[in-house]
């Protein structure tokens, strides 16, 4: 587990860009730590974020992308 801090710069994006996610319930942290706040993600959530960022570049919308599957492959061959 990564607190958000070491998370951000794993994942190369601001603290505040991974709340704003947590907010719209695009990625919320493994564990937040109840007494504290303290949010902590695993490296099992970079894929998810990385998607994440892939789907806003190429011009979705942050509604767009929270209504797709969170499937671990996210498209699928005919």
């Amino acid at each position: 587990m990564f607190w958000i801090g070491e998370f951000s710069r794993i994942a190369q994006v601001s603290g505040r860009l991974l709340r704003f996610y947590d907010e719209l319930g695009l990625l919320s942290p493994a564990f937040t730590e109840p007494q504290t706040g303290y949010r902590y993600y695993s490296a099992q959530q970079l894929p998810r974020l990385n998607r994440i960022l892939v789907l806003k570049e190429l011009g979705l919308s942050l509604e767009q992308i929270a209504r797709r599957p969170r499937s671990s492959r996210p498209f699928r061959r005919s």
